[in-house]
C-alpha cells in the first residue's frame, strides 16, 4: 500500500493524501515557524504557572506572618 499525494490546485505547498483525503502542508519552514510559536506559548504558560505558584506561596507566608503578629499582640 503506497501513499499517493495529489497537488491542491492553487497552492504550492499543499497536497492531498489520497488514502485519507487529508490536506498536508509540505512547507518545512512554515512547520518550523509553527513549532517555534507552539514552544513559545508553552514556555509562556509555564512561566505564568510558576508565577502563580510563587504568588500563592507568598500569600500563605503572609497569612502565617499575620497570624504570628496577631498572636504576639494578644
Amino acid at each position: 500500500m503506497s501513499i499517493k499525494f495529489l497537488k491542491v490546485e492553487g497552492y504550492e505547498s499543499l497536497v492531498r493524501d489520497t488514502t485519507s483525503s487529508a490536506i498536508v502542508n509540505t512547507d518545512v519552514s512554515e512547520y518550523d515557524l509553527y513549532m517555534t510559536r507552539h514552544r513559545t506559548r508553552n514556555e509562556q504558560s509555564d512561566q505564568i504557572r510558576s508565577a502563580c505558584k510563587e504568588i500563592n506561596n507568598l500569600k500563605a507566608e503572609l497569612r502565617e506572618i499575620k497570624n504570628l503578629i496577631k498572636g504576639l499582640v494578644k
